[in-house]
Protein backbone atom coordinates (compact mmCIF):
# COMPACT_ATOMS: atom_id res chain seq x y z
CA UNK A 1 0.00 0.00 0.00
CA UNK A 2 1.31 3.70 -0.92
CA UNK A 3 1.18 6.17 1.58
CA UNK A 4 2.16 9.88 2.17
CA UNK A 5 3.36 11.55 5.12
CA UNK A 6 2.41 15.25 6.09
CA UNK A 7 2.86 17.74 9.53
CA UNK A 8 0.20 19.01 11.56
CA UNK A 9 0.87 21.35 14.60
CA UNK A 10 -2.35 20.69 16.95
CA UNK A 11 -2.59 23.21 19.92
CA UNK A 12 -2.63 21.37 23.47
CA UNK A 13 -3.22 23.51 26.70
CA UNK A 14 0.99 22.65 27.01
CA UNK A 15 1.49 24.31 23.70
CA UNK A 16 1.70 23.55 20.02
CA UNK A 17 2.14 19.91 19.04
CA UNK A 18 4.06 18.80 16.17
CA UNK A 19 2.21 15.48 14.83
CA UNK A 20 4.17 13.48 12.09
CA UNK A 21 1.13 11.80 10.12
CA UNK A 22 1.73 9.08 7.43
CA UNK A 23 -1.23 7.49 6.67
CA UNK A 24 -2.46 5.42 2.90
CA UNK A 25 -2.29 7.45 -0.35
CA UNK A 26 -5.74 6.19 -1.89
CA UNK A 27 -9.38 7.08 -1.05
CA UNK A 28 -11.38 5.39 2.02
CA UNK A 29 -11.10 5.93 5.43
CA UNK A 30 -8.60 3.84 7.88
CA UNK A 31 -8.28 2.92 11.61
CA UNK A 32 -5.70 5.13 13.17
CA UNK A 33 -2.78 4.67 15.51
CA UNK A 34 -1.37 6.77 17.48
CA UNK A 35 2.44 5.86 17.70
CA UNK A 36 4.91 6.94 20.29
CA UNK A 37 8.51 7.88 19.86
CA UNK A 38 11.36 6.92 22.08
CA UNK A 39 13.15 9.43 23.97
CA UNK A 40 14.49 10.53 20.85
CA UNK A 41 11.37 12.01 19.24
CA UNK A 42 11.10 11.30 15.74
CA UNK A 43 13.87 9.54 14.84
CA UNK A 44 15.07 8.02 11.48
CA UNK A 45 14.09 4.27 12.81
CA UNK A 46 10.78 5.80 13.75
CA UNK A 47 9.64 7.00 11.21
CA UNK A 48 10.65 4.19 9.42
CA UNK A 49 8.26 2.14 11.87
CA UNK A 50 5.57 4.53 11.91
CA UNK A 51 5.95 4.05 7.73
CA UNK A 52 6.06 0.67 7.86
CA UNK A 53 2.60 0.63 10.12
CA UNK A 54 0.77 3.05 7.85
CA UNK A 55 1.55 0.72 5.23
CA UNK A 56 -0.85 -1.75 6.47
CA UNK A 57 -3.79 0.62 6.11
CA UNK A 58 -3.50 2.97 9.24
CA UNK A 59 -3.30 6.41 9.61
CA UNK A 60 -0.55 6.85 12.33
CA UNK A 61 0.30 9.92 13.90
CA UNK A 62 3.68 10.71 15.77
CA UNK A 63 3.81 13.05 18.16
CA UNK A 64 6.88 15.12 19.85
CA UNK A 65 6.71 14.05 23.26
CA UNK A 66 8.53 16.61 24.89
CA UNK A 67 6.96 19.58 22.38
CA UNK A 68 6.48 21.72 25.83
CA UNK A 69 10.40 21.86 26.13
CA UNK A 70 12.03 21.85 22.87
CA UNK A 71 11.48 24.00 19.85
CA UNK A 72 9.28 22.20 17.19
CA UNK A 73 11.14 19.80 15.11
CA UNK A 74 13.70 18.52 17.52
CA UNK A 75 15.09 15.07 16.93
CA UNK A 76 17.94 14.16 19.92
CA UNK A 77 20.74 11.63 18.79
CA UNK A 78 21.30 8.57 19.51
CA UNK A 79 24.35 9.14 21.49
CA UNK A 80 25.56 10.68 25.30
CA UNK A 81 24.03 14.52 25.01
CA UNK A 82 20.80 12.81 23.51
CA UNK A 83 19.96 10.58 26.07
CA UNK A 84 20.66 12.80 28.51
CA UNK A 85 18.78 15.40 27.33
CA UNK A 86 15.88 13.04 26.22
CA UNK A 87 16.30 12.00 29.98
CA UNK A 88 16.05 15.24 31.50
CA UNK A 89 12.43 15.81 29.44
CA UNK A 90 10.87 12.49 30.71
CA UNK A 91 11.82 13.72 34.42
CA UNK A 92 10.19 17.14 33.63
CA UNK A 93 6.87 16.63 31.63
CA UNK A 94 4.77 15.34 34.13
CA UNK A 95 2.48 12.54 32.88
CA UNK A 96 -0.68 14.02 33.21
CA UNK A 97 -0.24 16.62 30.39
CA UNK A 98 0.31 13.85 27.87
CA UNK A 99 -3.27 13.16 28.43
CA UNK A 100 -4.40 16.17 27.37
CA UNK A 101 -1.79 15.21 24.07
CA UNK A 102 -3.78 12.35 23.38
CA UNK A 103 -6.80 14.36 23.85
CA UNK A 104 -5.46 16.60 21.18
CA UNK A 105 -4.96 13.85 18.63
CA UNK A 106 -7.87 12.28 19.19
CA UNK A 107 -10.48 15.26 18.58
CA UNK A 108 -8.11 15.69 15.83
CA UNK A 109 -8.86 12.49 14.25
CA UNK A 110 -12.66 12.57 14.62
CA UNK A 111 -12.49 15.73 12.12
CA UNK A 112 -10.58 13.71 9.18
CA UNK A 113 -12.46 12.08 6.69
CA UNK A 114 -9.59 9.81 6.03
CA UNK A 115 -9.85 7.95 9.65
CA UNK A 116 -12.84 6.37 10.50
CA UNK A 117 -12.66 6.86 14.35
CA UNK A 118 -11.60 3.19 15.24
CA UNK A 119 -7.95 4.08 17.42
CA UNK A 120 -5.37 1.93 19.08
CA UNK A 121 -1.73 3.04 20.14
CA UNK A 122 1.31 1.74 19.90
CA UNK A 123 4.83 2.79 21.45
CA UNK A 124 8.60 1.78 21.84
CA UNK A 125 10.27 2.40 24.98
CA UNK A 126 9.06 5.62 26.59
CA UNK A 127 7.21 5.19 24.11
CA UNK A 128 5.91 1.70 25.53
CA UNK A 129 4.38 3.52 28.67
CA UNK A 130 3.24 6.48 26.59
CA UNK A 131 0.86 3.79 24.59
CA UNK A 132 0.03 2.22 27.95
CA UNK A 133 -0.62 5.89 28.99
CA UNK A 134 -3.03 6.49 25.76
CA UNK A 135 -5.04 3.18 26.62
CA UNK A 136 -6.70 5.15 29.33
CA UNK A 137 -9.14 7.02 26.66
CA UNK A 138 -11.70 5.12 26.51
CA UNK A 139 -11.51 5.55 22.20
CA UNK A 140 -8.39 3.33 22.25
CA UNK A 141 -9.35 0.12 21.29
CA UNK A 142 -6.19 -2.16 21.25
CA UNK A 143 -2.44 -1.19 22.87
CA UNK A 144 1.29 -2.74 21.41
CA UNK A 145 3.34 -1.23 24.72
CA UNK A 146 7.07 -2.69 23.40
CA UNK A 147 9.47 -3.02 26.49
CA UNK A 148 7.80 -0.18 28.29
CA UNK A 149 9.98 1.99 30.62
CA UNK A 150 8.97 3.33 34.39
CA UNK A 151 5.73 1.48 34.69
CA UNK A 152 7.22 -0.31 37.78
CA UNK A 153 9.38 3.31 38.74
CA UNK A 154 8.11 6.87 39.84
CA UNK A 155 10.52 8.56 37.64
CA UNK A 156 8.17 9.98 35.38
CA UNK A 157 6.61 12.79 37.56
CA UNK A 158 2.78 12.24 38.71
CA UNK A 159 0.50 13.73 41.09
CA UNK A 160 -0.87 11.22 43.59
CA UNK A 161 -3.65 8.60 42.19
CA UNK A 162 -2.09 9.64 38.51
CA UNK A 163 0.52 6.97 38.16
CA UNK A 164 -0.23 4.79 34.92
CA UNK A 165 -0.26 2.12 37.26
CA UNK A 166 -2.85 3.08 39.73
CA UNK A 167 -5.45 4.46 36.87
CA UNK A 168 -5.71 0.48 35.58
CA UNK A 169 -9.54 0.48 35.84
CA UNK A 170 -9.77 2.97 32.94
CA UNK A 171 -8.23 1.20 30.61
CA UNK A 172 -11.51 -0.72 28.43
CA UNK A 173 -9.34 -2.23 25.81
CA UNK A 174 -6.86 -4.59 24.60
CA UNK A 175 -3.32 -4.29 25.60
CA UNK A 176 0.12 -6.62 23.85
CA UNK A 177 2.58 -6.32 26.07
CA UNK A 178 6.46 -6.72 24.68
CA UNK A 179 9.53 -6.84 26.41
CA UNK A 180 12.95 -7.92 26.22
CA UNK A 181 14.60 -10.25 28.90
CA UNK A 182 18.03 -8.88 28.75
CA UNK A 183 16.68 -4.90 29.02
CA UNK A 184 18.31 -3.72 32.48
CA UNK A 185 15.86 -0.87 32.21
CA UNK A 186 12.97 -3.13 33.05
CA UNK A 187 14.78 -6.36 35.02
CA UNK A 188 12.86 -9.67 35.73
CA UNK A 189 11.43 -8.00 38.92
CA UNK A 190 9.88 -4.92 37.29
CA UNK A 191 9.12 -6.84 34.19
CA UNK A 192 7.31 -9.05 37.42
CA UNK A 193 5.59 -6.53 39.33
CA UNK A 194 3.60 -5.08 36.37
CA UNK A 195 2.35 -8.43 34.88
CA UNK A 196 1.31 -8.87 38.37
CA UNK A 197 -0.65 -5.52 38.76
CA UNK A 198 -2.03 -5.81 35.26
CA UNK A 199 -3.13 -9.72 36.12
CA UNK A 200 -4.75 -8.20 39.44
CA UNK A 201 -6.74 -5.67 37.39
CA UNK A 202 -8.36 -9.03 35.20
CA UNK A 203 -7.36 -6.54 31.78
CA UNK A 204 -7.32 -8.09 28.51
CA UNK A 205 -3.67 -9.19 27.92
CA UNK A 206 -1.79 -10.53 26.03
CA UNK A 207 2.51 -11.17 27.44
CA UNK A 208 5.56 -11.97 25.41
CA UNK A 209 9.12 -12.02 26.67
CA UNK A 210 11.93 -12.21 23.96
CA UNK A 211 15.30 -12.78 24.46
CA UNK A 212 16.26 -9.61 23.34
CA UNK A 213 17.87 -6.81 24.60
CA UNK A 214 16.20 -3.14 24.86
CA UNK A 215 15.46 -1.56 22.00
CA UNK A 216 15.47 -4.65 19.64
CA UNK A 217 12.90 -3.23 17.56
CA UNK A 218 15.14 -0.16 16.80
CA UNK A 219 17.04 -0.62 13.12
CA UNK A 220 20.07 1.02 14.09
CA UNK A 221 22.43 0.24 16.27
CA UNK A 222 24.21 -3.40 17.57
CA UNK A 223 20.86 -4.03 19.75
CA UNK A 224 18.33 -4.45 16.87
CA UNK A 225 17.75 -7.62 16.25
CA UNK A 226 15.32 -8.15 12.92
CA UNK A 227 14.16 -11.74 13.58
CA UNK A 228 12.46 -10.12 16.76
CA UNK A 229 11.55 -7.16 14.95
CA UNK A 230 9.33 -8.87 12.47
CA UNK A 231 8.02 -10.98 14.87
CA UNK A 232 7.01 -7.70 17.30
CA UNK A 233 5.17 -6.04 13.87
CA UNK A 234 3.06 -9.17 13.07
CA UNK A 235 1.91 -9.47 16.74
CA UNK A 236 0.93 -6.02 16.85
CA UNK A 237 -0.64 -6.08 12.82
CA UNK A 238 -2.86 -8.75 14.53
CA UNK A 239 -3.65 -6.57 17.72
CA UNK A 240 -4.96 -4.21 15.05
CA UNK A 241 -6.70 -6.29 13.09
CA UNK A 242 -8.44 -8.02 15.96
CA UNK A 243 -9.87 -4.62 17.69
CA UNK A 244 -9.63 -2.00 15.03
CA UNK A 245 -11.07 -3.67 12.04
Amino acid sequence: MLIQSHTVDLATPTGLMRTYVHRPAGEGAYPAILFYSEIFQQTGPIERAARLMAGHGYVVLVPEVFHELNPIGTVLGYDNAGRDKGNADKAQKPVEQYDSDNRAMIAWLAGQPWCNGQIGAMGFCLGGHLAFRAALQPEVRGTACFYATDLHTTVIPNQPGQHSMERLAEIQGELLMIWGKHDPHIPAEGRAQVYARLAEAGLNLTWHEFNGQHAFMRDEGERYDPELALLGYQLALDLFRRTLR
